[in-house]
């Protein structure tokens, strides 16, 4: 399971709520079932307006990562999808990275929301889904933006050990806030109270995935053919930017777009993500 009780799953879904309650727009909640399980979905905006799917990160949620792109929502209509084995409102069921699964999961949500030429942005692990639903199947996907994707380069282990998973396993043993602080402060930019605490209830409530992240092969990534954008984060950690920007267009020669957001950890700042608002926006025909 991936909540390991029922109490610290209430904590997380009454910060969730809280979250969605704050939000700036319109919005409306649908619920999915797919061969994986039950999927929630926050949609916001103009159903006539072309169709964008919003992929959060590991340990994130919907109504956070529509916070930080609510502006998409002027244009499109947006469908932020609460991934799978989350600390969110969709089902427990954790689905093998390595495989296509993720691909399958969300090319059924398209299918059952029966949209067309769709835009994806995936923000980190939401990064690798949307590159395993191209390489599942690219034919209904219009465009990919992706922020800080994993699945491109990986960091330097021995950094991301000292500056992130030791603070991050003693926080988990002790509970003692200083450790999780340390963790927040490699990984964000910047980061409010809320934030702090969403991300505190979710290493404590949950069995969180650390097995290691693959890497798309460049066979795969050749068979691609759908135009991406790739925001890279200079001082990410975990997936550097330079590195990321490097291999990308190696793998993507022809179908690619990149920028480098200068002095970004892993999750950029709201300046840095009203600049990838602007040029998502700019994708709209």
């Amino acid at each position: 399971m991936f909540f390991k009780s029922q109490e610290g799953k209430e904590k997380i879904l009454k910060l969730y709520n809280q979250k969605l309650e704050q939000l700036e727009v319109a919005y409306s909640v649908q619920q999915l079932e797919t061969c994986f399980g039950n999927t929630n979905i926050i949609v916001s905006g103009d159903k006539q307006n072309p169709p964008l799917l919003l992929i959060h990160g590991t340990g994130g949620c919907a109504p956070l990562i529509l916070e930080s792109l609510s502006s998409l929502t002027t244009k499109y209509c947006v469908y932020a999808i609460d991934v799978l084995a989350q600390p969110n409102k969709s089902a427990e069921t954790r689905l093998d990275m390595k495989s296509l699964d993720y691909g399958k999961w969300l090319t059924e949500i398209i299918i059952k929301l029966r949209l067309k030429a769709v835009t994806l942005v995936g923000f980190s692990f939401g990064g690798l889904i949307s590159l395993k639903t191209l390489e599942f199947n690219q034919t209904p996907i219009k465009q990919v933006f992706l922020i800080a994707p994993v699945y491109i380069v990986n960091g330097n282990p021995l950094l991301g050990l000292v500056k992130m998973f030791i603070p991050l396993k003693k926080f988990i043993k002790t509970n003692n806030p200083k450790y999780i602080k340390r963790v927040m402060d490699a990984l964000f930019s910047e980061y409010d109270t809320f934030a702090l605490q969403f991300m505190s209830a979710t290493f404590q409530h949950c069995n969180m995935d650390f097995s290691p992240l693959p890497l798309l092969s460049k066979k795969a990534a050749q068979q691609i053919q759908t135009p991406i954008t790739i925001f890279a984060a200079e001082k990410d950690l975990m997936f550097p930017g330079k590195k990321m920007i490097k291999r990308a267009n190696r793998l993507f020669p022809n179908f690619l777009q990149t920028q480098l957001l200068k002095g970004s950890k892993h999750v950029p700042s709201t300046a840095d993500f009203k600049r990838i608002e602007a040029v998502v926006l700019n994708g709209v025909t």
